[in-house]
């Protein structure tokens, strides 16, 4: 989710906080009070502390956002002397907060003791990589037969201290009864297996698990909150369908929600638990696994609801391994901290398979432990001297503002050699904020890594050199949006847009621009972007209609949806192709204008989408704006509208057509917090948009309904399979005992057989099972006999 910025000043040192007219034995008043503060700062014009309850939506009512949670949780835990872990940030209600704080206990902790050092199992380096590795079990074999005592992966536990570390051996080992146990249910190779799982150890037990059964993982994401439950389950309903998956495993807390989803998805027979899967069940049988096999899906997370799994090969991930390694000067010597959701190809290949494909340790955490205090990501680093780390551009923006002075005392971030920036649109700003924040603790510049990547690439498509600080590129924007052409701009022209550089192809990569046509462009001229390479995608999972246009120019260059230049071998992004609005014959991308009607007053930052819909009146693109705030007064509204007016007007030289001012949590988002467009306009055309959420209960009972009716066609499709076999064995029942007594008492053996063979056919013709034989024309007219190679009730 994206972080916000609002009224709460950048790492401010936290003062004495008086809460005024309550009751300090009474912790609901306390926190009701708490919150209408934090509430106040962040939006001072409007007034809460009169509608606030103990059941107020902290979205919906509050406006609460990741930055201002992890503020709030600072504060509740100052105020209450108590010590919250993450679940505060799924609450939803502050009465879910006072259920939190009574049930905690202890005094805040305060920064993390910076006792560094190497652990145990990375004393060494390793020499070599598996080269000749074709498959991502093969990678884990090289490494378990060179040095299967060495840390593999490290799992930091909610106190900061390492929970779980896996060594090559103990991962395979526990790979293996997890694949023991999914053979014992049935699974066969090829088929796909979802793994709905936190970020933890059961997920690498998950993941290799399937692999060593020879099945196919599908990475999904368990629902947050539970006014998200039935968007979820349908959501991933048409996944696991277009997936075809049999099995799905999960934790025990989510195995309710799992069931729902198994009653919507027909294929999906089994449910189970890692722990289920260990128990003691016959023994691991290899099974053969091909460079060209399918080594997972990676399910886009686009807004619409058509299913889009990326194929991923073993030789494509390895592929990609081995470009990016190289090009970022990776070694064993290397250290990766990550919190990075592992069902997110960011996490699961640039991290975790990167890691163990070359040897270094990887420290792995949990997102909501990142979301909850960000400085926990910082100190990971420092605690463990880590050299590589990734995240969005949000995560490097919530670091810049939300961490206080005093909860960074004695970080050393000089081990950090690269902070890749990907995943989402890189901001200029947040580089420039975040290298001037923690320069004083040894963060150097030329540590910030804007990168690109996307799901259909593997992972990984252009990397910054390491050692190169961070490029911008300013451009005329007049020249820009009327022609596309990046001219760089005077560096002191107040209104150039500004590009950052996102490196480089990686090797045995391409990268070009083109026009609609296919037609290559030069330099500095802004197209479509498109990319070849071993890591390439063949394309989407059971969807020929969406590969098809993924190789709209040839099967050798995939369109990756991107719009760009090259500048310099440099790819700069500037919008993606789907986003693009054209209006009065100016392009029009919708990120700068979100961010600037973010900035307004009154308007959430992070919550805005600006999109193009079609207007049948005239034939053209409307420009619509749609901004989630917590105004409700007439005189409010009416003052937004006018501002991001001219905000257009100011930005683009024309005011949106539409303006609609949502209520909180209106604005709809990808797992990984981008904004989803394409389902805004289809809900702007509905006229849906700011319609509240449905209750619990209620989103329950939908799921149930639509499950008990997937049931009940699957019911009746068994009840006329039933039907059918009772009718067919009475129509048997009933012929036998005539064909019985005909055989046994019939004189001549000609007239048994001819009794036989009409009995047969008048069988066949009441059960409506037609009898088709070939080639009788090569039989002789004598005797012959029939040697069957498959045996069954016929062959008597």
């Amino acid at each position: 989710m994206p972080a916000s910025q609002n009224g709460l000043t950048p790492h401010a040192e936290p003062a004495a906080r008086a809460i005024p007219d309550t009751n300090p034995d009474d912790p609901a008043a306390r926190l009701l009070a708490l919150l209408g503060e934090l509430a106040r700062e962040i939006r001072p014009s409007e007034r809460l502390a009169a509608t606030l309850t103990l059941d107020s939506h902290l979205e919906r009512d509050l406006a609460l956002d990741s930055l201002a949670r992890a503020e709030l949780l600072q504060r509740i835990e100052r105020t209450f002397h108590a010590r919250l872990d993450e679940q505060m940030l799924l609450a939803e209600t502050p009465r879910d907060l006072l259920a939190l704080i009574l049930g905690a206990g202890g005094e805040p902790a305060g920064p993390t003791a910076v006792g560094t050092g190497p652990m145990p199992g990375r004393e060494s380096t390793v020499t070599g990589t598996p080269e000749r590795a074709e498959t991502l079990l093969d990678m884990l074999d090289w490494h378990e037969r060179s040095h299967p005592d060495r840390v593999a992966i490290q799992i930091q536990g909610n106190d900061e201290r390492i929970a779980t570390t896996f060594t090559y051996a103990s991962l395979v080992q526990g790979a293996r009864t997890v694949a023991a146990g999914l053979q014992a249910r049935g699974l066969q190779p090829s088929q796909t297996v979802a793994l709905m799982l936190p970020t933890g150890a059961d997920y690498f037990l998950g993941f290799f698990g399937i692999l060593l059964a020879g099945g196919v993982p599908v990475p999904i994401y368990p629902p947050v909150r539970p006014s998200q439950l039935e968007e979820h389950l349908r959501r991933h309903a048409r996944l696991l369908t277009n997936a075809q998956t049999v099995a799905l495993i999960t934790v025990p807390e989510a195995k309710l929600v799992a069931r729902l989803l198994q009653s919507q998805v027909e294929e999906l027979r089994h449910v189970v638990t890692v722990a289920e899967l260990q128990a003691p069940a016959p023994a691991w049988n290899a099974v053969p696994v091909r460079a060209s096999d399918l080594a997972f899906l990676q399910y886009t997370s686009g807004s619409t609801g058509e299913p889009k799994g990326v194929m991923l090969t073993h030789a494509n991930l390895l592929a990609n391994l081995r470009a990016m390694g190289p090009h970022a000067e990776v070694s064993s010597s290397d250290v990766f901290v990550s919190w990075l959701p592992l069902y997110h190809d960011m996490g699961l290949i640039g991290a975790g398979l990167g890691s163990l494909y070359y040897a270094f340790p990887l420290i792995v955490m949990s997102p909501l432990s990142f979301l909850a205090r960000p400085a926990r990501w910082l100190w990971a680093i420092h605690r463990h001297r880590g050299t590589l780390s990734a995240a969005p551009n949000f995560a490097y923006e919530m670091c810049a503002r939300l961490i206080q002075d005093h909860e960074i005392e004695g970080l050393d971030l000089s081990s950090w050699r690269m902070a890749l920036n990907g995943a989402e649109p890189v901001s200029p700003a947040t580089l420039e904020r975040f290298i001037a924040r923690f320069g004083r603790y040894g963060f150097r510049p030329e540590a910030m890594a804007p990168v690109y990547g996307l799901a259909e690439c593997s992972v990984g498509l252009a990397l910054q050199r390491p050692s190169r600080a961070p490029v911008v590129d300013r451009v005329r924007r007049d020249r820009f949006m009327a022609t596309g052409q990046a001219e760089p701009a005077d560096p002191a022209d107040p209104t150039a847009l500004l590009f950052p550089a996102c490196g480089q192809p990686i090797p045995n990569h391409q990268i070009r621009i083109v026009d609609k046509q296919g037609r290559e462009l030069p330099e500095r001229q802004e197209g479509q972007v498109e990319f070849s390479g071993p890591s390439t995608t063949a394309g989407y999972y059971r969807n020929p209609d969406a590969t098809r246009r993924l190789f709209p120019h040839g099967p050798d260059w995939l369109d990756s949806g991107d719009r760009g230049y090259l500048a310099g071998g440099d790819i700069y992004l500037t919008g993606r192709v789907k986003d693009l609005i054209i209006r009065g014959g100016r392009n029009i991308y919708p990120y700068e204008l979100e961010q600037a009607v973010g900035e307004l007053e009154g308007i959430r930052k992070g919550c805005v989408a600006a999109f193009a819909s079609a207007d049948p009146a005239t034939g053209s693109e409307r420009l619509v704006v749609v901004a989630e705030t917590r105004a409700t007064k007439p005189e409010a509204l009416a003052s937004l509208r006018q501002r991001i007016h001219s905000v257009g007007v100011d930005l683009l030289g024309l005011p949106p057509d539409d303006v609609v001012l949502a209520p909180p949590h209106a604005v709809l988002k990808t797992s990984s917090g981008k904004i989803r467009r394409a389902a805004m306009r289809e809900l702007y055309e509905r006229n849906l948009i700011g319609r509240g959420g449905r209750a619990l209960w209620l989103q329950l009972a939908r799921i149930a309904l639509a499950g008990g009716w997937g049931e009940a066609r699957r019911w009746g499709r068994g009840l006329r399979e039933r039907l059918y076999a009772g009718y067919a064995w009475t129509v048997f029942g009933l012929l036998a005992p005539g064909v019985w007594l005909g055989i046994m008492t019939l004189p001549q053996p000609a007239w048994r057989w001819a009794l036989g063979r009409a009995a047969t056919r008048l069988l066949a013709w009441l059960t409506g099972t037609p009898l088709t034989v070939h080639g009788l024309e090569h039989l002789p007219d004598g005797p012959c006999v029939l040697v069957a190679n498959h045996s069954s009730y016929l062959d008597a």
